[in-house]
């Protein structure tokens, strides 16, 4: 089931190892304009399935769209080893694939981090030492990065882990902001159910088996939710 204009696309996409498939038989189409939210128990293979989108590892079968640094930015739960950079700093980061060999950003590209930064409230601590930052703070600077780049589509893998609650829900709000406002497609990873739910656009629950793909209001109706969380018991 494909809700709106696919930004990325897959079908009959197995992912895993060389050694292992983690899952099998994934077809959905990732839409702009929309936040995304992935559900699944541990071990379903979430964090796999983003991976091999972000183009870190290759899928096992299937068809995929292909993935450049010029249309995809990716945030994941790996903390970033900025030592000795400013937020701002970490942030100008994102304009690397356009800036050569050197680095050098030009009027351009420091207009462009100062737009990601504006649109993430980060600008308010830009000088500050990345590594001073708060867990809430951090993920904010990471996706003004992953702004930066420009990308039409941002992968996330569980970019809410570290936060209180109400981090959470401004995480959330801030996400789907972004897709509204500047027509991202964005995927994410959680398990935060209950938020995903009052505000994600769509949503993928993943199970062993398969993929069952809606809107919120359409999986509830369907009586999905529930037969999804029943199954998923590894939940917190």
């Amino acid at each position: 089931m494909l809700i709106g204009t696919p930004a990325l696309s897959f079908a009959d996409l197995s992912t895993g190892y060389s050694n292992r498939v983690v899952s099998s038989g994934l077809t959905a189409g990732l839409c702009a304009g929309k936040v995304t939210c992935l559900l699944g128990p541990n071990g379903v293979g979430k964090s796999t399935l983003l991976r091999t989108l972000a183009g870190y590892q290759k899928p096992l079968a299937g068809e995929m769209d292909d993935v450049s640094p010029e249309t995809l930015g990716v945030v994941l739960t790996e903390r970033m080893d900025a030592m000795g950079l400013s937020v701002r700093e970490v942030v100008a980061m994102g304009r690397h694939p356009y800036t050569g060999y050197f680095g050098w950003l030009t009027a351009e590209d420091e207009q462009t981090v100062d737009k990601a930064m504006s649109l993430t409230h980060t600008e308010e601590f830009a000088n500050r030492a990345f590594q001073s930052l708060s867990d809430g703070e951090r993920q904010k600077v990471m996706i003004a990065k992953a702004l930066a780049q420009e990308t039409p589509i941002i992968l996330m893998d569980e970019p809410s882990a570290f936060l209180d609650f109400p981090s959470k829900v401004e995480l959330m709000l801030l996400l789907r902001d972004l897709a509204h406002m500047q027509g991202k497609a964005i995927l994410l990873s959680t398990h935060d159910v209950g938020i995903a739910l009052k505000t994600a656009d769509v949503l993928w629950l993943m199970q062993d088996g398969g993929m069952t793909i809606g809107t919120p209001q359409e999986l509830q109706e369907a009586g999905a939710i529930d037969a999804f969380l029943g199954e998923s018991r590894s939940y917190i």
